[in-house]
């Protein structure tokens, strides 16, 4: 049974409307600790409700269920495997989902490499589960839009309280050099993929987009090309070192460093105001010698159903800037 499943959340609404029906008819029937009793137990409900909903739009906690990948026809589809990232360099240690491209167990390629990041609250499993991610995937390497690709879907956080932005927090957890160096170290040796920085790319949603983008442009020497799904230009929280305001905001970099050689997606819907605000700034600062390209949808705002809308043309065009696969000698 998940935490946040259909039985827990139908017994959370029923508590908040027995609760409503309670103070309705029994108020002044009782005495005050009754009437304590009665609120207290409204308001947990109503909190338990609301938070097993955010859950089930998140996929922050998990519960016993396993992440299972779409059902595709026999010999098309790719495999999702989980794995777990002990971090040498990091600390940090997580599981982590990595889909397998169609061809990848009989065949003797290295492919290219993808780390896809989640936003905030959230996990990898948003991805999976509401974003239909390994889906996708199969639809867009079958139809020969995308290159057979390795794609990792990773924590970026220890804790589901913590933002970290993608960032190493002063005093707290190294999320960054967890994603750029143990991350890849971990893929590289137990996968058969490409190591050269041409076949690596990243792709993330909402603050995974900031993450996307940032380590990208703080990382161009292991990352080609990087795609943003409704990101920011800044990380909105304190990262500890003030690098907020400086190496850690997209938007001073573009302004205040050289621009590396790297390609950048950019996708926002058009009533998503600040994502769309912070993406424009993103590509007019975003000058040669980078590549910048946007894609808008009109609507669906800040949502799932935006990002399951422009996350397969984010795969192709980061397939078609990175390296493709090579044959094992």
């Amino acid at each position: 049974m998940r935490i946040d499943g259909l039985p827990l959340l139908l017994t959370a609404a029923f508590l908040v409307l027995a609760s409503a029906a309670a103070i309705a008819t029994r108020w002044h029937r009782v005495g005050p600790i009754p009437r304590t009793m009665l609120v207290l137990v409204s308001v947990i409900g109503v909190t338990a409700t609301a938070a097993l909903q955010l859950n089930r739009m998140t996929a922050t906690y998990g519960g016993a269920d396993a992440v299972t990948a779409p059902t595709v026809a026999a010999g098309t589809g790719g495999r999702l495997v989980e794995t777990t990232i002990a971090g040498r360099a990091s600390g940090m240690t997580m599981p982590a989902w990595v889909y397998l491209p169609p061809g990848y167990a009989d065949g003797h390629q290295r492919y290219p490499v993808v780390e896809a990041f989640h936003g905030f609250p959230g996990s990898p499993k948003g991805w999976l589960r509401k974003l239909n991610a390994v889906g996708y995937l199969d639809r867009e390497i079958a139809a020969g839009r995308m290159a057979p690709t390795v794609v990792a879907f990773v924590y970026q956080t220890p804790d589901p309280l913590i933002d970290t932005e993608c960032t190493d927090l002063t005093g707290g957890p190294r999320a960054e050099t967890y994603l750029t160096v143990d991350v890849p170290a971990a893929i590289k040796t137990r996968f058969r993929v490409r190591t050269d920085r041409a076949a690596w790319g990243l792709i993330g949603y909402s603050a995974g987009g900031f993450c996307a983008a940032d380590l990208l442009l703080r990382h161009p020497d292991r990352y080609a090309a990087g795609a943003a799904l409704s990101g920011y230009a800044t990380p909105g929280i304190t990262v500890g070192d003030g690098s907020e305001r400086t190496t850690n905001n997209i938007a001073w970099r573009l302004r205040h460093l050289a621009r590396p050689v790297v390609s950048l997606y950019l996708a926002y819907a058009g009533d998503d105001a600040h994502s769309r605000r912070d993406t424009l700034l993103m590509a007019r600062l975003a000058t040669a010698p980078m590549s910048v390209t946007t894609a808008v949808v009109a609507h669906g705002g800040h949502s799932n159903a935006v990002w399951r809308t422009t996350q397969p043309p984010a795969y192709d065009w980061l397939s078609a800037r990175l390296a493709r696969p090579v044959a094992v000698p």
